[in-house]
């Protein structure tokens, strides 16, 4: 087990997952700690990483493409603060940093996790129910539908046709964008059958957001909602889907040992034939070792 506790917030790594627990430190974003603790499955890992600095250094992990709701959702654009895949890491801590990357890898090596994309989300989203007041309106999302509500802040053309309630079934899609220097961001669902898209400000299907400390938030409407859409490698109704091939299973408990035998001859070869450099063979050698 590898674990790190920072004032920016607690990694623990046992094998299987990594269980990311926001710290209390002023620093940590809104979001990050509205989120809570979020348990990343090895499953959903493409890469780990560290990056020193002479003040302080961070911890990032990669997740494959199409794991997370939220990442979809945001499109990869929340800020340091607000992105829980991150971790700042005291000067006196990079060794233990390093120590967090290395039993990572060895573990992404043992269990031949690939980092290509996935078919289906490997994390939940965030809980609902779930209600944000951001921008010119609120967004409450119970797990079925979206209800949008207006303050007096709104445009009076979007505010006039009074709040809005959709199902989920009539979403075919959500994302989040933070505002950009002198551009607006918004929180907008795309519904079936409504009209082309117009700006945030005067579409109805949309919440505008200004910069302020709470528009982070959104994202979490954004992110429940999305987990609860097909996933976007989810093929269009009526295409032909290929038959899965066969799965093979895996070696029974008592033939662990030869398996982890099995695996450590394959790596020799994989270094041997130059796939693996001299520390991907390292890690990867010690991780078998240890469960020998």
């Amino acid at each position: 087990m590898a674990e790190i506790i920072q004032r920016d917030g607690t990694w623990i790594f046992d094998g299987d997952a990594l269980r990311l627990t926001p710290g209390r430190d002023k620093t940590v974003g809104l979001l990050r700690r509205t989120l809570g603790e979020l348990t990343v499955p090895l499953g959903a890992l493409a890469g780990i990483f560290f990056e020193q600095g002479k003040k302080s250094g961070r911890l990032r992990l990669r997740l494959r493409d199409g794991c997370d709701p939220l990442l979809q959702a945001t499109g990869g654009r929340l800020t340091e603060p607000n992105d829980p895949y991150q971790l700042t890491v005291e000067t006196d801590r990079y060794g233990v940093a390093e120590y967090m990357v290395e039993e990572v890898r060895a573990a992404l090596l043992l269990e031949r996790v690939p980092a290509g994309p996935v078919g289906s989300y490997l994390l939940p989203g965030p809980a609902v129910p779930l209600s944000v007041s951001a921008g010119d309106g609120t967004a409450a999302f119970d797990g079925e539908r979206v209800r949008l509500e207006w303050n007096w802040k709104t445009e009076d053309a979007k505010a006039a046709a009074g709040s809005l309630s959709l199902a989920v079934a009539d979403i075919t899609a959500v994302e989040w964008h933070p505002s950009a220097g002198l551009e607006d961001g918004y929180l907008r669902f795309t519904v079936r059958g409504a009209a082309t898209r117009i700006p945030p400000k005067y579409d109805p299907h949309s919440v505008q957001l200004w910069g302020f400390k709470k528009d982070p938030l959104m994202a979490l409407v954004a992110a429940a909602v999305q987990a609860r859409l097909p996933h976007p490698a989810t093929p269009p109704a009526g295409t032909d889907v290929p038959k899965e091939l066969p799965s093979v299973p895996g070696p029974a408990a008592g033939d662990d040992h030869d398996a982890l035998l099995r695996r450590l001859r394959e790596l020799g070869e994989l270094h041997t034939s130059g796939v693996l450099t001299d520390e991907e063979f390292t890690l990867a050698k010690r991780a078998v070792l240890k469960r020998l």
